[in-house]
């Protein structure tokens, strides 16, 4: 991990892929991520941990099941949302967005139960930057 300052925006212009995140950080045993989506992600859910998402720029749904029933909450720029863990979600941006997300080293992004992953999705634990 670098020791000098990480501008965010240089970070996302380093990379094209969609859905495929890079690991900008870590703070103790949590990866600090960057992701551009746009399109639909898949239905997953990570047993053990929660998910933050932060909207850098552009607009994300994040639809999500539960015992209530299904919801969709929408996070334009700027907005932070916590997925609590073991609750289905399927993020999605129709126009496209910029993400960091925040979870424990090594948290698979299509999470521990998934729907079958399309090729447009890379199931990482993160990659590198740079």
């Amino acid at each position: 991990m670098s020791d000098e300052p990480i501008e965010l925006r240089d970070a996302l212009a380093s990379f094209t892929a969609l859905w495929s995140p890079r690991v900008v950080t870590r703070v103790n045993d949590y990866d600090v991520r960057i992701a551009k989506v746009e399109g639909d992600h898949v239905w997953h859910a990570h047993d053990d941990t929660d998910e933050f998402f932060l909207v850098i720029d552009g607009e994300l749904s994040i639809a999500l099941r539960d015992s209530g029933g299904e919801r969709t909450v929408t996070l334009p720029a700027g907005s932070v949302f916590v997925v609590p863990r073991g609750t289905e979600h399927r993020p999605s941006s129709p126009t496209g967005a910029s993400i960091l997300m925040f979870e424990p080293a090594g948290t698979l992004s299509v999470g521990d139960r998934h729907e079958a992953v399309p090729s447009h999705i890379d199931a990482t634990t993160g990659h590198a930057l740079g």
